[in-house]
């Protein structure tokens, strides 16, 4: 190594301080943050296609028996969600339930849940649809009364849900926190499906009236992938930071050395040599008009005139 690649080398050993370390371990840990969480993203965005991919092969599929799609009262795959299925049975009216705080299209409401008996003696939970809260706000104005007697149903299947905690379940009252199947597999006490429960499409004979139906899902995978790619640019941003602070300092800690004084000057030399914007050029109107009018009011009609070239 040279003598003169030496000096050079020396007026970076700052950077090489506990200090400038430890900025840039904090800047690793900074990265090593966003890559993560860009693959988070990454991930959900993964959920959602494969949701929306599972709505565009499913959801306008030809109708299976319920038997067919679901051997077992345990049964079901996540690959059949929105998967039509058709049964027949009727309605066990008396232990109909209100799923409550079902939001749709920005208004509070319930979702109707009314355990189907089938032919075979087991009951499949059929959702009916979308009520808005009444004048109490604790529970639909008016329930449309099911079909009596033998009915045909078309349903999509969806899996049953979690219980949540610090949701309390009134089967007693007929309302419930969350579509928790083996909870309404024991309010009902028969041979429940405890895996999947279905969003009604049609039913046979067809009542006058119903709850609104549920809406085809809109395909949308959200925001997540241009959130991915903002992760990974703050990473790439940080890294730029501490370089620009880096060579902040290093200016600082050379200023006197003569190699770095000719630099500045060419920097100084280069920024005065660029046109002076706008608001500058306002600026200095302004402060020469003021200079030439010490003793009275600004006076517009002055003839000033400003070097645009520095």
């Amino acid at each position: 190594m040279t003598g003169t690649a030496a000096r050079r080398l020396l007026r970076w050993r700052f950077a090489f301080s506990s200090r400038w370390l430890g900025y840039l371990a904090l800047t690793v840990a900074f990265a090593i943050a966003c890559v993560g969480l860009s693959m988070w993203q990454m991930a959900r965005r993964a959920e959602a296609v494969h949701q929306i991919e599972l709505v565009q092969q499913n959801y306008d599929s030809t109708p299976i028996p319920l038997s067919q799609a679901l051997p077992d009262l345990d049964a079901y795959d996540e690959g059949q969600q929105w998967t039509p299925v058709t049964m027949q049975g009727r309605y066990l009216i008396e232990d109909q339930l209100l799923v409550r705080n079902r939001p749709f299209q920005g208004q509070p409401g319930f979702e109707v849940l009314t355990p189907l008996l089938l032919d075979d003696g087991s009951v499949f939970v059929v959702d009916r649809g979308w009520l808005p809260t009444g004048q109490t706000h604790d529970a639909p104005d008016t329930i449309p009364d099911p079909p009596e007697g033998e009915v045909t149903v078309v349903a999509r299947l969806k899996a049953g849900e979690p219980t949540l905690s610090g949701r309390t379940t009134r089967l007693s009252s007929g309302e419930i926190a969350t579509i928790q199947l083996h909870d309404i597999a024991r309010f009902v006490e028969r041979p429940t499906y405890t895996a999947a429960y279905g969003l009604m499409a049609s039913e046979s004979p067809a009542p006058a009236t119903r709850p609104t139906a549920m809406p085809k899902p809109v395909p949308d995978e959200g925001p997540h992938l241009s959130y991915a790619f903002q992760w990974i640019v703050f990473g790439i941003l940080a890294f730029l930071g501490l370089a620009w602070a880096v060579r902040q300092e290093y200016r600082a800690v050379n200023a006197d050395d003569p190699e770095e004084r000719a630099r500045a000057r060419e920097r100084q030399r280069r920024r005065e040599a660029r046109p002076l914007r706008d608001d500058q050029v306002e600026d200095a109107l302004l402060d020469r008009a003021l200079d030439q009018t010490p003793d009275g009011p600004f006076d517009a009609s002055l003839d000033v005139s400003v070097d645009k070239g520095r």
